[in-house]
This record gives structure tokens, sequence and C-alpha cells, in this order.
């Protein structure tokens, strides 16, 4: 399997200085600040990238076990949303929520629901990050 790489460089002190980052492919870049991150300046953040991230794989993930499971998805839209929290041990990523609209056919509810939780555990962005983030799920079929 290929190894994914991002370089990022910041200039300057925190509340003044300035990022960039970009992927090694070239297909992502951007710049980041104090005031992208902790405020609510124009741009992008760590956080932001590591929500596309966990919806990019979280969707195909879900494609693959219903795949595996006999159900061919139509369609899948996955929202992260990355919480950022501040505690006495500094800042951490607390919780991401995920929320999936799927189209499948020929697919109950339940089976749905089964399929999208385990995927909720075995995708490889939430193995990476259950173990210091909880991950809640509300996925429906449209």
């Amino acid at each position: 399997m290929p190894t994914r790489s991002a370089q990022a460089t910041w200039n300057g002190p925190l509340k003044d200085g300035r990022g960039e980052f970009k992927g090694s492919s070239g297909a992502i870049g951007g710049n980041y600040s104090f005031g992208t991150r902790f405020e609510n300046s124009p741009g992008t953040n760590p956080e932001e990238l590591i929500a596309a991230a966990h919806a990019g794989c979280y969707s195909m993930a879900l494609s693959a076990t219903l795949g595996r499971n006999g159900f061919e998805p139509k369609r899948i839209d996955t929202t992260a949303k990355v919480h950022l929290d501040k505690g006495d041990a500094g800042f951490s990523i607390t919780k991401i929520d995920l929320v999936t609209r799927a189209e499948v056919d020929g697919i109950e509810p339940a089976k749905f629901d089964e399929l999208a939780e385990d995927t909720k555990r075995n995708c490889p962005v939430s193995k990476l990050l259950a173990p210091g983030a909880e991950i809640t799920l509300d996925a429906t079929l449209a």
C-alpha cells in the first residue's frame, strides 16, 4: 500500500503567525492561522482537514461494507464535525460526529444500521481517532 504525505510550515509567533500546508499529490494545499483555527476567520485548519479525511474514509468504507454484504450503494454523503476543546491538559479533539445519508436499494433499515455502525468502528480513520475521541454516528437511508 502507498504511503501518503503532507508538509506544513509555520512562520512567526502563534497569534500573529501564518502557516501553509500542501499534500504531496498537489491536490490539497492551503493557508492556516490562529484565527482560522481558534476563531472564525476565513481559511482552513487541521481539524477541517481531519474532518474531510474522516468523512471521505467513512463513505468509502461504508460502500465497501455494503458491497461485501451484497448491497450496491447509489450514493453515500457523509459530514464529519470535529470538536476541538480546551481542558486542563490543553487542547484536544474530544468528539467527532459523523452524519451519513445513503441511497441503497434493497436493504432493510436494521441491516443498514448494523453495517453503518460496523463501518464506524472499522474504517481506518475511525480506528486511528477512536482511542482519543468519541465518535458518534447518525446514519439514515435516503
